[in-house]
C-alpha cells in the first residue's frame, strides 16, 4: 500500500493510503466501467503509460506534455480505485495476501502520473501547472478520503490485524500489517459517517491550503531579484560575482548582476558583500517571503491551516495536533521532542553571544560604528573566522568543485555500501531536463544492477529552492525484484562555460547530506513497497551521517582539489577547517533550533483558533530569550517544510532527534580500527540501518548496530557544547 507523495499536499500523514471507493455493488460495476474506460483511454496518454525501456523501464520524461495531466490524473484515480474495490469487495475471508499485500499491488497508473506530477511541481513549475495544481488539489483530497474511510476495506484489514494469523506472519510482514492498519485508523477510519464527511471536508481544504502556501513562497522567491551594478559588488568573490552574472543574463539583464531571493544566492551574499545596506536589503526581502501584507501572504492561510488540523486530531480524540503526530514516531510523545531541544538550547544561546561578542569587538577594532545586527551576522562572521582560526571561507571554496564532489561521493559508496556508478549514456534515458545526467548503480563485486540515480543540480526558474532527494521507483520483491530509480535535486548556481562550479564548505555538506537520502533508497531490501517509507524523526538519521564523510582524509586527499591548480588542498587549510568545525555552532543551533520549538510549540497548542502566526512567532521567541541577531532558519509564513504539506508538521524537530543517532554512530565509527571506512561497521550499518528501511521499528534498529541506546553526549561534543547540567 504505496504513499502519495508529500508534494501532493494532501491532509494525510503518517502511512497515506491510495485508493478505496464505496463498497455496494453498483458503485463496484461503475468502477469497473470506470476502469476498462480509462484503460483505453490511457494507450493515448503518455503519463499513464508503462514505463519501457532498458533498466526495467523508466520514465518517459521527454514526453511529458502539461496537456495530459489533469485527464492523466482522473483517469489514474479511477483505475486506482476499482482495483481497490475489488478487494474491499471480495467475498472471501480477509487473509494477509488477499488484503494486505493485494494493497501493495494496486494502481500502478497512479503511481506513474504522480512521478510526473512530482516534477512539475518542485522542477519545472509554470503558472499553467499551478493552476491544474489548484484545481487537482481538492480532487486529490477527495481520492484519498475515500480510502481511508472505505468501511469495508478498513474492516478486512483490521481482521487481518486483530486474527491468529497476525501472529504467524514474518516480522516484516506483521510491520507492514500494523503499518496499514494505523495508516487507516490514525487518519479516521473508526469515525462515524458525520465525522467522516466533516474530516473529509477538512483534508480537501488543507488541500488547496498547502497548495496556495506553497505557490506564494515560489512566487515571492521568483517576483524579488535584486539587480546589482558592478559599482555594487565590493567584497564578492569572483565565483559569486560569475553566478550573479548568468542569473541575471538568464533573466534579460545582460549587463547587471542578479541576486535571487533564494538561499543559495542570499547566503553567500551576505557573507561576503561589504555594502552594509544591501545586505539588510537581501536580508529582509529573504525572510520576509509569505510576509508582506499583500497578494501572497501566507499569515491568515496559516491561521486557517492551525484549525483545521487541530479540529481533525480533534474528531480523532486528541488534544492536539503534536500528541497525535508524534504517537508512532520515535521520540513517542511532543513532551520528549521539547525536552530534548530545551536541553542544547542554552548552550546554543549562549553560544550565540559569545559570537556576537567576538564580532562586535572585531567591528569596533576595524572603525565600523555599528551594533552588529540579523544582516550583519553572517559578514563578521566570516571576519572573525579568518581572524580566529586564519581561515577563509572563499579559499576553501576554490578546493570544493561540484564535480569532484560528486565523484567523492560515488568513492563513499563504493567504499561502504559496494556500489559503483556508471554515466549512462546521454539520450539512453529520457530526462526532463537538459541539466538531468543519470547514473546506473551496480554492486562492485557481482555487477548486479541495482537501480538508476539521478542528478539535477542547477538553480532555474521553476524549480524549487533548496535541495532534496526522490524516488521514482522503489525497491521490492514480493511480486519480482524492483530496481530503484533514485534522484537528487539542488539549487546552484551553474557557472559559466568552462569554469567549475564551485560551493561552500555548508553546501558541500548538504550534497552529502542528499546523497544519503538516495543512498537509503538505493540500500533497500525490503519485500514490500510500503515498507520504504520512513519514521520522520528517523530518515534524517542516515543522511546526516554521510555529512561526516566529507572531512575524511581519503576524501579530503583525493577530491578536494583547487580548481585551477588541480593540488590538493593543503594540510594546513585541513588542519584550520576541522580546528574550526564547531566555529559559528551557536548560530547554527539557535537558527534551527527556533524553528523547530516554534513548529512544535504551535502544534502543541490546545486551540489555535484566531492564531496570529507573527505573534505567535515573536512573542514565544521573546519569551525563550531568542538572540535579536538570529533569525529562525525557516521563518513561519514561508515554512514549506510544515505549511505546505504535512511532511514535517509537529515534526521539524527530527533532525535534531536523527542528529543525536548521528553523532553516537559517527563515534561508532571513530572508535573502530578501521575508522570511517572500517568494513565491520559500514555492514552493520547497510544492514541494520539502511537496508530495512521502515520495516523494522527504528529504535531496534539502533540498538542492532549500536548494540544499545543513542546517547545526547555525542551531539553536544560534536557541537562543543558542555553536556547538559542532569550529566
Amino acid at each position: 500500500m504505496k504513499s502519495i507523495p508529500l508534494w501532493l499536499g494532501t491532509a494525510l500523514v503518517s502511512v497515506s493510503l491510495l485508493g478505496c471507493n464505496d463498497t455496494s455493488a453498483p458503485a463496484a460495476q461503475n468502477n469497473q466501467t470506470t476502469s476498462a474506460q480509462a484503460s483505453a483511454k490511457a494507450q493515448s496518454n503518455a503519463l499513464l503509460k508503462p514505463w519501457t525501456g532498458p533498466y526495467q523501464g523508466v520514465p518517459a520524461f521527454d514526453q511529458m506534455q502539461l496537456t495530459d495531466l489533469k485527464a492523466a490524473l482522473e483517469q489514474g484515480m479511477a483505475a486506482h480505485l476499482a482495483d481497490i474495490d475489488k478487494i474491499a469487495t471480495n467475498v472471501a475471508a480477509p487473509t494477509f495476501e488477499n488484503t494486505i499485500v493485494a494493497m501493495e499491488s494496486v494502481g500502478p497508473q497512479l503511481d506513474r502520473v504522480f512521478t510526473y506530477y512530482g516534477i512539475w511541481s518542485a522542477n519545472n513549475s509554470s503558472e499553467e501547472f499551478r493552476a491544474i495544481q489548484r484545481e487537482m488539489a481538492p480532487k486529490l483530497s477527495e481520492f484519498s478520503s475515500k480510502i481511508t474511510q472505505n468501511e469495508a476495506l478498513f474492516q478486512r484489514v483490521a481482521a487481518v490485524y486483530q486474527s491468529e494469523q497476525m501472529q504467524n506472519l514474518t516480522p516484516e510482514q506483521q510491520r507492514l500489517t500494523q503499518l496499514v492498519y494505523l495508516g487507516f485508523a490514525n487518519n479516521g477510519a473508526t469515525l462515524n459517517a458525520e465525522q467522516k464527511k466533516r474530516y473529509a471536508d477538512i483534508n480537501q481544504r488543507l488541500a488547496q491550503l498547502y497548495t496556495q502556501f506553497s505557490n506564494n513562497v515560489l512566487a515571492d522567491e521568483e517576483n524579488h531579484v535584486l539587480f546589482l551594478t558592478k559599482e555594487q559588488l565590493n567584497g564578492l568573490p569572483d565565483s559569486l560575482v560569475n553566478a550573479a552574472a548568468a542569473a541575471a543574463s538568464s533573466r534579460g539583464k545582460d549587463g547587471m548582476y542578479a541576486i535571487t531571493n533564494t538561499r543559495s544566492s542570499m547566503d553567500p551574499f551576505l557573507t561576503y558583500s561589504t555594502e552594509r545596506e544591501l545586505r539588510k536589503q537581501v536580508w529582509t526581502t529573504y525572510y520576509s517571503r509569505g510576509d508582506n501584507g499583500d497578494a501572497t501572504d501566507n499569515n491568515a492561510l496559516i491561521a486557517e491551516i492551525m484549525a483545521l488540523r487541530d479540529e481533525r486530531v480533534g474528531l480523532l480524540g486528541f488534544a492536539n495536533y503534536a500528541t497525535w503526530r508524534l504517537q508512532d514516531r520515535m521520540a513517542q510523545t511532543p513532551e520528549r521532542a521539547m525536552d530534548l531541544m530545551l536541553s542544547v538550547w542554552p548552550a546554543a544561546t549562549a553560544r550565540v553571544e559569545e559570537e556576537v561578542a567576538d564580532m562586535q569587538a572585531l567591528a569596533q577594532q576595524q572603525g565600523d560604528d555599528i551594533t552588529i545586527e540579523a544582516w550583519d551576522y553572517r559578514f563578521y562572521a566570516e571576519q572573525v573566522r579568518k581572524a580566529k582560526y586564519d581561515l577563509d571561507s572563499d579559499e576553501v571554496k576554490q578546493y570544493l568543485q561540484l564535480d569532484k564532489l560528486r565523484e567523492a561521493m560515488f568513492y563513499v559508496a563504493g567504499r561502504l555500501f559496494n556500489f559503483n556508478f556508471t554515466p549512462v549514456a546521454e539520450g539512453t534515458v529520457p530526462v526532463f531536463h537538459a541539466d538531468v545526467k543519470v547514473w546506473e548503480v551496480t554492486d562492485k563485486t557481482s555487477s548486479k544492477h541495482i537501480g538508476l540515480w539521478y542528478l539535477d543540480p542547477f538553480a532555474r526558474q521553476g524549480k524549487r529552492s533548496g535541495a532534496w532527494a526522490t524516488s521514482y521507483r522503489g525497491y521490492s520483491s514480493y511480486d519480482g525484484e524492483k530496481n530503484v530509480l533514485s534522484s537528487n535535486n539542488s539549487n546552484f548556481i551553474k557557472a559559466p562555460a568552462g569554469e567549475a562550479v564551485l560551493i561552500s564548505w555548508d553546501d558541500a555538506e548538504t550534497y552529502f547530506h542528499e546523497f544519503g537520502h538516495a543512498l537509503h533508497a538505493l540500500s533497500s531490501k525490503v519485500t514490500y513497497p510500503t515498507l520504504n517509507g520512513g519514521v520522520r524523526d528517523y530518515t534524517e538519521f542516515q543522511s546526516q551521517l554521510l555529512e561526516r564523510w566529507l572531512l575524511t582524509d581519503e576524501v579530503i586527499n583525493q577530491f578536494l582539489i583547487h580548481h585551477k591548480t588541480g593540488a590538493a588542498m593543503p594540510a594546513e587549510l585541513v588542519a584550520k577547517i576541522k580546528k574550526a568545525a564547531t566555529f559559528n555552532e551557536g548560530f547554527k543551533t539557535t537558527e534551527y533550533l527556533a524553528s523547530a520549538i516554534i513548529d512544535l510549540k504551535m502544534h502543541m497548542l490546545d486551540d489555535p483558533k484566531d492564531l496570529d502566526p507573527d505573534a505567535f512567532e515573536r512573542d514565544t521567541l521573546n519569551a525563550m530569550g531568542m538572540p535579536s541577531q538570529v533569525v529562525m532558519r525557516h521563518r513561519t509564513p514561508q515554512f514549506g517544510h510544515v505549511f505546505s504539506g504535512e511532511g514535517y508538521a509537529a515534526a521539524y524537530y527530527g533532525y535534531m532527534w536523527a542528529e543525536v543517532l548521528t553523532s553516537d554512530a559517527a563515534e561508532a565509527f571513530a572508535e573502530a580500527p578501521g575508522g570511517f571506512y572500517d568494513k565491520d561497521v559500514a555492514a552493520k550499518l547497510v544492514q541494520h540501518l539502511f537496508s530495512v528501511r521502515n520495516a523494522v521499528d527504528p529504535a531496534e534498529a539502533y540498538r542492532a548496530f549500536r548494540g544499545r541506546d543513542a546517547k545526547i553526549d555525542a551531539l553536544m561534543r560534536d557541537r562543543g557544547f558542555p553536556l547538559p547540567a542532569a550529566h
